[in-house]
């Protein structure tokens, strides 16, 4: 990996589902000194392609990619793809989206950083430097998400009441529920209980608008 006192370009893939926003990150980059920007993709399929061919440094990932596979499953695959003699490039996440769960999951996957985009071009300058060197780049609000985390960090709901909020959200009452998922109606009523209590919610509407709101529905 280049550091940023190399003389060598650090070669950036872009992926981003916005021609427009990849354009004017090419412009913006291309004329950065000591960084190259080596490809461009549009959606998780592409950049995995992509990143094979052109061996980036660091890719700048998008969440959010439209259709097909998004930006943490990309990111995820990305950072377990290297070898001895092709290590894995550095993926630094560059959204809008600021959730606590799309912060969780973005470092779970292998991200090593998470920058949003109404930061300063400076900013970003700096954590593609730090991306490319292998240390951890996060925007201030980003930092302070994790660390608010780390303090209180809310219990994580298990696959079964993923499963159940799922369905809730699709509307179905816990009749429903028990037989979609082969369960008993008091195990779905027990289940429910247990996410109420994680989310900090008291009803069923309510659950459904926490969970969508920290991105915990797929």
């Amino acid at each position: 990996m280049n550091s940023p006192e190399s003389s060598t370009p650090i070669r950036l893939l872009l992926c981003d589902d916005h021609a427009v926003v990849r354009a004017g990150l090419r412009a913006l980059l291309s004329s950065t000194q000591g960084m190259e920007v080596v490809g461009e993709a549009a959606s998780g399929e592409e950049a995995l392609a992509m990143a094979a061919r052109v061996r980036p440094d660091v890719v700048l990932m998008d969440l959010q990619l439209g259709g097909g596979m998004d930006g943490v499953t990309a990111t995820r695959q990305l950072s377990s793809t290297g070898g001895e003699n092709s290590p894995c490039p550095r993926v630094l996440v560059l959204t809008m989206f600021d959730t606590d769960a799309d912060i969780t999951r973005a470092i779970e996957a292998g991200a090593t950083g998470y920058i949003l985009k109404a930061e300063r071009p400076e900013e970003l300058f700096a954590a593609i430097r730090n991306a490319a060197s292998g240390r951890t780049a996060l925007s201030a609000p980003v930092a302070d998400r994790v660390l608010a985390q780390l303090r209180s960090p809310r219990p994580a709901l298990s696959e079964r009441e993923r499963d159940i909020l799922q369905q809730l959200a699709g509307g179905l009452g816990n009749r429903e529920i028990a037989r979609a998922l082969f369960i008993s109606e008091a195990t779905v009523k027990t289940h429910l209980g247990r996410i109420y209590g994680k989310l900090g919610v008291e009803t069923r509407a309510a659950a459904v608008a926490v969970a969508k709101e920290r991105r915990l529905l797929p």
